[in-house]
């Protein structure tokens, strides 16, 4: 079986980080989008407080054949300390017979304002959590 990368990037730090892991695993990649493009503005005014509120976000549809792919990684920005709004919509995607992996991409590094509520609130859920890891990316040169 395949293992699948499934990320939401803002400003291309996790994309770029998705692209590289796939590049050393051979993982499928899927980009997650949102219905709505955020502005800068938006990112901080609205999806801040939904971070913090773990709300989701709507996302477009996801070609994924979750049938295919045993494993799902499941990679989003850090805003406000938690993981982006459109992560918590992609989560809700994600069959929970899947071995899942966290991967959260922040400048900072670390999410110790959410980490330990992230994973009960995944495992209270029903997910078959593997791995929570904190990774820290810097934004993409233009």
């Amino acid at each position: 079986m395949k293992s699948a990368i499934v990320y939401y990037s803002f400003g291309g730090a996790t994309r770029a980080e998705a692209a590289k892991r796939a590049a050393s695993s051979g993982a499928d990649v899927f980009e997650i989008l949102e219905a709505k493009k955020r502005g800068i503005f938006s990112a901080f005014l609205s999806g801040c407080p939904q971070a913090l509120g773990r709300k989701a976000s709507a996302i477009r549809p996801l070609s994924i054949d979750w049938s295919q792919y045993d494993s799902v990684t499941l990679m989003a920005p850090v805003w406000a300390g938690h993981p982006a709004p459109a992560f918590n919509a992609a989560l809700a995607l994600v069959p929970k017979d899947k071995i899942l992996n966290v991967v959260l991409c922040s400048g900072g590094g670390e999410t110790p304002k959410s980490k330990e509520n992230t994973i009960h609130l995944l495992r209270q859920q029903g997910y078959c959590l593997a791995s929570y890891e904190d990774v820290r990316t810097v934004p993409p040169t233009k």
